[in-house]
């Protein structure tokens, strides 16, 4: 138990100095004064740190200033989820093992990234299986599937409680991406995440690995000539100043899934616990209502205030990077399949059971 308290205090500390040394944390917590409170967070008996990668301005992100919102009224004043966007805490590998030792409280974790301690979050992932806001709506309505996917991090002794959209993975790109070989020219960024190096390797792309932080200087000086993203991302995070190509191969949805401690969850009166839980569920609810039209305003707006033009590859081709994708979910399968001692559902195949019903 010592050593427990000494890692996180470490992590603390650690939080601390990447809050000092984000060269962009001094701008961007400015930003953060307009989705203050109106209330006053201090009297609260329960405080609960969230971090997310992205912006508010994103659709799925601002999911948690309205948890923060919704579960004050709901609770009385009792919790108060402190959210940290923008990453003020850091990339997400790093904040996904301060949520596992209790440093952070919770996370809105990109589906990419949650593989690293949930590799069943993986099947989410997986190239042209949930391709679509109407797949993903029909998966989120199987509650045996869906609530097995969310136990993906049990074993890990964290909680995952829902999820919040951010749009249609495609490639941002420098120069003009029409065909496969014209892929295979591009350096693209991806998440650090297995599926994702699976999926371009099986492509035959070159893939480079890096934090979402570095993105964007790693794009201006031509470290990277591409990204694998969503439009509504780009176009909000600025990646279309430099990217003026988008190629809409929709091949995966793009999802926040809301992670919590799992020993601060039930560290919760039975109570707030349940009030808490449910919160963070309607929320997510209604706000993936609003991802499909959100995602449709920014792709105009990309074409309209950015100068950025839109491309799909041929059917013949997208049939060819669907048939090479089937490599992935061979490799990955035993890892979206592997049943860990907390679940209480145990399918014999998951992935199969996913595909089945997607069909």
């Amino acid at each position: 138990m010592a050593l427990r308290r000494i890692l996180v205090l470490l992590l603390v500390l650690i939080v601390g100095s990447i809050m000092l040394v984000s060269p962009s944390s001094a701008e961007e917590k400015l930003s953060l004064d307009k989705w203050k409170p109106d209330f006053d967070p201090k009297g609260a008996k329960y405080k609960c740190v969230v971090s997310n990668v992205s912006a508010p301005a994103l659709v799925g992100t601002y999911a948690g200033f309205q948890m923060r919102d919704e579960l004050w009224k709901r609770t009385n004043g009792q919790i108060y989820i402190d959210f940290k966007p923008y990453s003020i805490l850091g990339g997400e590998v790093e904040v996904l093992n301060m949520v596992q030792m209790g440093a952070v409280q919770g996370m809105g974790v990109s589906s990419v990234a949650s593989t690293n301690l949930g590799p069943r979050f993986g099947v989410v992932n997986l190239p042209f299986l949930i391709d679509s806001f109407e797949k993903l709506d029909k998966f989120v309505s199987n509650k045996k599937l869906f609530d097995h996917f969310l136990m993906g991090m049990d074993h890990q002794g964290i909680t995952g409680l829902d999820i919040t959209g951010y749009g249609n993975y495609g490639w941002a790109t420098t120069t003009p991406v029409k065909t496969i070989d014209d892929a295979r020219k591009v350096k693209f960024r991806i998440a650090e995440a297995a599926v994702n190096f699976l999926t371009y390797g099986t492509w035959g792309f070159n893939p480079v690995s890096m934090p979402w932080p570095d993105v964007q200087v790693a794009l201006k000086q031509g470290v990277i000539t591409g990204l694998d993203h969503t439009p509504a991302v780009c176009m909000i995070t600025k990646k279309f100043e430099v990217a003026k190509y988008f190629t809409q191969i929709n091949y995966a949805q793009g999802l926040f899934i809301w992670i919590f401690n799992k020993a601060w969850i039930d560290s919760l009166p039975e109570d707030l616990k349940t009030i808490f839980i449910q919160t963070v569920h309607d929320v997510c609810a209604e706000n993936r209502k609003a991802t499909a039209k959100w995602e449709e305003e920014n792709i105009d707006a990309a074409k309209a205030e950015a100068g950025v033009e839109f491309f799909k590859l041929s059917d013949e081709e997208m049939a060819i990077l669907k048939k090479q994708s089937m490599d992935v979910y061979e490799k990955y399968a035993p890892e979206i399949n592997r049943i860990y001692p907390g679940d209480t559902y145990k399918p014999a195949n998951f992935l199969k059971e996913v595909q089945d019903f997607l069909k």
